[in-house]
């Protein structure tokens, strides 16, 4: 099951809500590590729970990090953790939330990258 992202640096791209199946597809794409952005609940029939995106990340030969945060109000120990992650997280790393937004400001907090 194929996935659109968009490329924000050659190390990192955004993409919108994943579903577990298409991880293998993620993975096919070259992508080493995944961030999920979304918080469980947040809304959606079309949301998985985060147990089962890490299954099918991990399934798939992938580094899987959850990093929940609320658009909009990063608070800064989660930019700060984000930015700890892109330290160690094998590249390259595919962030997603609702929209792939969140997760490319959350990139962008983190690493001071202008928006």
């Amino acid at each position: 099951m194929s996935f659109k992202f968009e490329s924000v640096t050659p190390d990192f791209a955004v993409a919108a809500q994943l579903l577990p199946a298409q991880l293998a597809s993620v993975a096919a794409a070259g992508f080493r590590s995944v961030v999920n952005n979304r918080p469980d609940a947040e809304g959606g029939a079309e949301q998985p729970s985060n147990a089962a995106l890490e299954q099918a990340a991990l399934a798939a030969g992938l580094q899987y990090a959850y990093l929940p945060v609320i658009p909009n109000a990063f608070k800064p120990d989660e930019v700060t953790q984000m930015a700890d992650l892109l330290a160690v997280l094998p590249k390259p790393v595919l962030g997603f939330c609702r929209s792939g937004a969140r997760a490319a400001n959350l990139y962008r907090a983190a690493t001071d990258a202008p928006g």
